[in-house]
C-alpha cells in the first residue's frame, strides 16, 4: 500500500467523520480509513457519495450497479467492484454469469437479456474507452432514460472512475471475503 489507513485509536475528528460516511455498527473499511488521510477531502466526498448511493439517485438500485460494476471493472478497481458485488449484487438481481461479465466481458455477452442492461454497460465501455458517448447510444439511452436520470448516470460513471484511481493508485488492500475478480473467472479451457 502508498497510503496507511488511518488505525485506531481514530482521533475525535476522524471518528467523527467516519459517524457521517458510514451506518452505525459497521466499522470503517480500508477505503474509508485511507481516504480519511485527507479529513477534508473525505468529509466533501461524503456528502456525493451519500448522493450517488442512495434513493435519491433517479436511477435504480440495478441500473446504478451496472454502471459502478462496469466501470470499476474497466478501471481495473478489484476492491471497489468486489465491494459492490458483496453488498449489492443480489439486491441487484445479477446472475453469475452477469457477474463474470461485468469483470472480464462487454455488453455483447449473451448474459445481457434486456436491452436496457445493455445500453448501461454500453455508456460505461463508451465513457471509459473515448469520454464520450456517440449520437447513436445516447438516441438508444433517451428511450430509456429522461435528461435527469442520464445526468445521474453519467456523474456515477465520472465519480467512480474518480474513486478506482484513488483506491488503485493508493493501493488500497482488499477487504477479506470480498468477491474478487478471479472468483467470477471463466475456468480455462471452458468457452464463454
Amino acid at each position: 500500500m502508498r497510503i496507511a489507513p488511518v488505525e485506531e485509536p481514530f482521533p475525535p475528528k476522524i471518528e467523527a467523520l467516519f459517524a457521517r460516511m458510514i451506518p452505525p455498527g459497521l466499522p470503517p473499511l480500508r477505503v474509508a480509513r485511507t481516504m480519511a488521510r485527507n479529513r477534508v477531502m473525505a468529509h466533501a466526498m461524503t456528502e456525493w457519495m451519500g448522493y450517488e448511493l442512495s434513493t435519491a439517485l433517479s436511477v435504480d438500485l440495478r441500473a446504478r450497479e451496472i454502471i459502478i460494476g462496469r466501470t470499476c471493472a474497466l478501471c481495473g478497481c478489484e476492491y471497489q467492484w468486489g465491494l459492490h458485488m458483496a453488498v449489492w449484487a443480489e439486491r441487484a438481481r445479477f446472475t453469475g454469469e452477469q457477474m463474470r461479465s461485468l469483470a472480464h466481458g462487454s455488453s455483447a455477452d449473451p448474459c445481457w437479456t434486456e436491452p436496457r442492461d445493455r445500453l448501461l454497460l454500453e455508456l460505461a465501455e463508451q465513457l471509459h474507452d473515448e469520454s464520450d458517448v456517440d449520437d447513436r447510444l445516447w438516441g438508444e439511452l433517451r428511450g430509456h432514460f429522461d435528461e435527469h436520470q442520464l445526468l445521474d448516470l453519467l456523474a456515477l460513471c465520472g465519480w467512480y472512475h474518480a474513486v478506482s484511481f484513488i483506491v488503485r493508485a493508493a493501493r488500497v488492500e482488499p477487504e477479506p471475503g470480498l468477491t474478487r475478480f478471479a472468483d467470477v473467472a471463466t475456468p480455462s479451457g471452458v468457452e464463454r
